[in-house]
């Protein structure tokens, strides 16, 4: 197996003695430090989410947020009573992010150990060390594009549609019918590279090699005859998600080899890994090709092996290390239905 170590993709943080020296309920007025505000604003415009988990009563301290004006900047507030562990899960749940990549900071060290003892994916830091987190390498990734500092309004309007659907009447498949969802599947471009080898370096659940491209790895394919790199953005009627999907293969021959295939786990619950494989099949076929894919697995990518077969891909070299699949009929019965989702491509030919 291979273990990959993500990058943190959400940062949870403690207030009271950790964002702002005080306690709120004690009517300190307490005023956030340079150093969490630093923190904050760096880490923010490198793609990486803020959310708290704190004791307290959520409407005194999410009010004390936004009088210092930076309630906006956390995608999740959870203020309460129980275990920090619980509201650090449900944060996870909320934003669809795997524990290895959450950060916890608290200044209370039993805290920290709470969350340890039930949490152990996720990385603890005390408060104090809140003013080197711009210098971590886990809280710097390789490379920030412009997508990456829009992550936040893209995570805030994600919560728009989760209220939609908690307030829908009908089913799940309904739901998915009214977003009125569009991908666009094109050829990478130079202007995409940063954000594809982003897409590598974040996405690890939804990666059928756990591979990942640096930018140099990926232009070499992108300007090749002997690969396909294609990059999904998908949209919906309450706006964009971004750039959500890569797919890179190689031509050897008649065979079209599907050498990675990721989605970003923001859109892991509108069933689009579907529709994406399908156009990458397509594609192949259009060209006379086989469409295969291999399958390396990792410690948390299963379920992009379970994608594959409900799409189609069976087995055909099993081994342990490198599978080899390759698609027949795609299976009406068990695939996952798809037709929510209109897929476009990009390009001028296919």
């Amino acid at each position: 197996m291979i273990a990959m170590a993500p990058t943190v993709k959400c940062m949870v943080w403690d207030l009271d003695d950790t964002i702002w020296d005080g306690v709120v309920l004690e009517q300190d007025a307490p005023v956030p430090t340079a150093d969490a505000l630093r923190a904050l604003d760096v880490l923010d415009r490198r793609g990486i989410l803020h959310a708290v988990a704190s004791r307290g009563e959520f409407e005194p301290a999410a009010a004390h947020l936004r009088m210092h004006g930076i309630e906006e900047l956390f995608c999740a507030i959870d203020v309460g009573w129980g275990p920090k562990s619980e509201a650090v899960r449900r944060i996870a749940e909320t934003l669809n992010l795997g524990l290895d990549t959450i950060a916890f900071v608290d200044n209370d060290p039993v805290e920290r150990a709470e969350v340890s003892e039930a949490l152990p994916p996720v990385r603890c830091y005390p408060a104090e060390q809140i003013a080197s987190f711009p210098d971590l390498p886990e809280l710097t990734p390789p490379a920030v594009t412009a997508e990456a500092r829009q992550r936040r309004a893209l995570y805030r309007a994600e919560r728009i549609r989760q209220v939609s659907e908690q307030e829908f009447h009908g089913s799940n498949t309904e739901f998915l019918g009214s977003l009125d969802l569009v991908m666009t599947v094109r050829r990478a471009n130079e202007d995409d590279l940063e954000r594809a080898h982003e897409l590598t370096v974040r996405s690890h659940q939804l990666n059928t090699t756990g591979r990942t491209f640096g930018i140099d790895e990926l232009r070499g394919p992108c300007a090749s005859d002997d690969h396909e790199v294609l990059v999904a953005s998908l949209a919906d009627r309450f706006g964009g998600y971004g750039t959500i999907g890569l797919a890179v293969s190689e031509i050897r021959g008649d065979d079209s080899v599907l050498q990675l295939l990721l989605m970003s786990c923001r859109v892991m619950s509108r069933g689009v890994g579907t529709a994406l494989i399908r156009h990458v099949v397509e594609r192949a076929r259009a060209h006379g090709r086989r469409a295969l894919a291999e399958f390396v697995p990792t410690d948390v990518n299963r379920v992009m092996l379970v994608t594959l077969r409900f799409a189609g891909f069976d087995v055909v070299d099993p081994n342990p290390e490198r599978m080899l699949l390759l698609c027949n009929d795609v299976r009406s019965a068990a695939a996952p239905n798809a037709d929510h989702v209109t897929v476009v491509s990009g390009d001028v030919t296919p």
